[in-house]
């Protein structure tokens, strides 16, 4: 399999945290929360990670100085998760294979279950495969929809759901596995026609689908693994989980 590569998404400024911080600087059991992601995706096989920076980008960049399979594309202006994507093309306009996309903000991802994307990426030879979860406290989160056949048909978010569709339970956890050369396609066609007005990454498996590609939805994730940290309480929770899993 040619070497996967990483794109971690830590533009955002986490405005909930109260912090002068961005937020994946902040640190979980010593660790920015970017580390701990960045580890995950090494012992994955990942040698070559692009970290997309925006808000306070000199802070990450300085919290990452000492990494040196990590290169950095900037956001500007934040246009959603496809946009945040976008600006890694020119990084990445030489590999041709799979690529993982991860959020910085996710310290409890495992390197077995981005393990297992990339093994069903390549297997299946898949444009897509989207990490899922399944949860009861799934308000807020993308919601997996798949046809009668169990077939993925659509990732829909919750603020753009039907009363129906915020009943599933199956999540969304911001893990992808693409191939890298269909990613880039795909996002070139995405449009902000949603209520953010943003580009969303969570399209392109959709334009994929259409093209006639293989996509799948692997429900190969636990939940605690798609926590995003965006309070402080919420980094006190994932300390505590990350210090249980340690012991």
């Amino acid at each position: 399999m040619t070497q996967p590569v990483a794109i971690v998404l830590a533009a955002g400024q986490g405005t909930r945290m109260k912090s002068d911080l961005p937020k994946v600087v902040h640190k979980v059991c010593g660790r920015s929360m970017i580390e701990h992601v960045l580890d995950a995706a090494r012992q994955a096989g990942v040698k070559k990670t692009v970290v997309v920076v925006g808000h306070k980008a000199d802070v990450v960049k300085q919290t990452l100085a000492d990494a040196d399979d990590v290169e950095f594309a900037l956001q500007e202006q934040q246009h959603g998760t496809g946009h945040a994507v976008m600006v890694c093309e020119d990084a990445l306009r030489e590999h041709d294979g799979p690529v993982l996309v991860l959020a910085g903000d996710t310290p409890l991802l495992k390197a077995e279950s981005l393990c297992r994307l990339l093994d069903e990426q390549q297997k299946q030879g898949a444009a897509c495969v989207v990490g899922t979860a399944k949860t009861d406290a799934n308000e807020g989160l993308g919601r997996i929809v798949r046809d009668a056949d169990g077939e993925f048909l659509a990732i829909v978010e919750h603020k753009d759901a039907t009363p129906e569709q915020r009943s599933i339970r199956e999540i969304n956890t911001g893990c992808f596995a693409f191939d890298c050369r269909a990613l880039f396609d795909a996002l070139s066609r995405i449009e902000p026609r949603n209520k953010q007005g943003e580009y969303y990454l969570t399209d392109c498996p959709e334009i994929m689908r259409a093209d006639g590609c293989r996509v799948i939805a692997s429900c190969s994730l636990d939940i605690d693994e798609a926590m995003g940290v965006n309070t402080p309480e919420q980094l006190a929770a994932v300390e505590e989980k990350l210090k249980r899993r340690s012991n």
